[in-house]
């Protein structure tokens, strides 16, 4: 039978996954700050994004392991068509955009010796200008930061709307 909940393993990565992905976004607005990458508070910073980076993407690479070796409920249904086929959709988004986030900052942290520096105590480049890695990181921050809105909007509206119970699916209880 279909169970009416997500495996309680893919529960506690995708809460935990929440917590450290706004973590990383928060401690990434810290690594813009106009303040000069010598600072010591700009290194804890940095040690703390790209800690939280590498961490959500080995988590990320554990969900996708236990997601399609657990059952899980069946889809959710709106009533809207569109919604419903747009819903996995966004859904499937949401890992691409977590694991291009993950790759993009590894591959600014190589172009850069930012790694070196933040993890090994290396000297910590001046600036990431001209560094296209940084161009797409931020990109891929502002469509991820999108996507998460509209997730939470969804559920919300599920929740709060259309009362359908929904959120219950990815919380902890009897399958």
């Amino acid at each position: 039978h279909m169970p009416k909940r997500y495996h309680s393993a893919l529960v506690f990565l995708h809460w935990l996954m929440a917590l450290m992905i706004i973590a990383a976004l928060v401690a990434g607005t810290f690594v813009l700050a106009p303040v000069d990458n010598s600072d010591p508070a700009k290194l804890l910073s940095f040690q703390m994004h790209m800690g939280l980076g590498l961490a959500i993407g080995a988590l990320l690479l554990l969900r996708l392991i236990v997601r399609a070796s657990t059952a899980h409920p069946a889809p959710a249904t709106t009533g809207i068509a569109l919604a419903d086929r747009l819903a996995p959709l966004a859904h499937w988004a949401l890992y691409l955009l977590v694991l291009a986030m993950v790759g993009s900052g590894v591959a600014l942290s190589l172009a850069s010796g930012l790694g070196n520096a933040v993890f090994f105590g290396g000297e910590m480049p001046a600036n990431f200008n001209g560094i296209a890695a940084r161009t797409g990181h931020g990109v891929i921050a502002t469509l991820l930061m999108i996507t998460i809105g509209l997730h939470i909007l969804a559920a919300l509206w599920h929740q709060l709307v259309r009362r359908d119970g929904l959120l219950s699916r990815m919380g902890f209880g009897k399958r």
